[in-house]
């Protein structure tokens, strides 16, 4: 069997070998992986912008807004949809899928702070 280093082996277990049970594990290591490094950029510098299209969407007040709000309802799906996977799951792999999204809420919780103060400090000047 191929070592499990992500989703991409999951894909080659089920052409190649015909195991079909790998996705679900691999999946849970991405979700986890992802929220672990989305909690990575909450370490960046929030008065700086990364790129020109970062700074247009930083600067404008609308356009600012509506990432702050799509990255809001993203970072509450997450959260309920693990909180609700968690506690309803009966398996243990939808157990472990529902922990994995709870990680990536949390990483995106961090990246929310940052991005609000990026918003902030980039409307304060203009």
């Amino acid at each position: 069997m191929s070592p499990s280093f992500g989703c991409e082996t999951s894909v080659y277990d089920m052409i190649a070998l015909g195991i079909k049970d790998t996705f679900l594990p691999c999946l849970n290591s991405a979700l986890m992986f992802m929220g672990i490094g989305v909690s990575f950029s909450a370490l960046q510098d929030s008065t700086k912008t990364q790129n020109k299209m970062s700074k247009r969407i930083w600067q404008d007040e609308k356009k600012g807004a509506i990432a702050l709000w799509i990255m809001l309802a993203m970072t509450i799906f997450f959260f309920v949809a693990g909180g609700i996977g968690y506690f309803t799951a009966t398996s243990s792999i939808l157990e472990e899928i529902s922990v994995g999204l709870l990680v990536l809420g949390i990483g995106y919780t961090g990246l929310l702070s940052v991005a609000i103060e990026m918003y902030k400090y980039q409307q304060a000047n203009k």
